[in-house]
């Protein structure tokens, strides 16, 4: 057992048998020791990839993301949920519906922050459906970039997310497995 699923059965919590508060160690309270040990083991994982940039969605994914991105020496393109009267014309979008808040979102990105043929790692806190990380793909083809890589602190293998990605072929990294989330955590 590594340190993040140690970590979850002593501060997580399961919730209505389907959602994991992580909010004593990763979204409202961040163990920082914790998200240092995660991106290591990011970074070691896909040091040979040769990554260009580092891609996440706000909110949860931003902490783990800036470590790692340290790690690799790469930048980090945070994809927001909404738009900003800042944000240029030239916006890269797509829609994401988010399990968690049961809302559908347009996810966006400033266009000149990916370029054409750049490797992308998408790095994520949780791996449910594999919404977000269809949303990163579609984002990604519409600059002929290409995703060779997804991070994930914990997956919920009971949900659909991993299976989409393995049919996909694409290289992912979950560190915490989430078999179940009934009557407890079990991996």
């Amino acid at each position: 057992m590594n340190l993040l699923e140690k970590t979850i059965l002593e501060r997580g919590k399961s919730v209505n048998n389907i959602a994991l508060d992580a909010s004593s160690f990763l979204t409202k309270q961040i163990d920082i020791q914790l998200l240092d040990w995660c991106a290591t083991q990011f970074a070691d994982y896909f040091k040979r990839a040769n990554i260009d940039r580092i891609l996440t969605i706000e909110s949860g994914g931003i902490a783990i993301s800036t470590l790692v991105a340290l790690k690799l020496n790469v930048p980090l393109v945070v994809m927001k949920k909404k738009r900003s009267m800042l944000d240029p014309e030239n916006m890269l979008t797509t829609q994401v519906h988010s399990f968690t808040k049961n809302v559908t979102y347009e996810l966006n990105c400033n266009a000149d922050h990916i370029n054409e043929n750049d490797r992308v790692l998408f790095i994520d806190d949780v791996l449910a459906h594999g919404n977000a990380v269809e949303g990163t793909l579609d984002i990604t083809a519409q600059v002929n970039a290409t995703l060779v890589g997804v991070g994930i602190l914990f997956e919920k293998s009971f949900q659909t997310g991993a299976a989409i990605l393995a049919e996909k072929g694409i290289d992912t990294l979950s560190l915490a497995k989430i078999k179940s989330l009934e009557n407890g955590i079990h991996f």
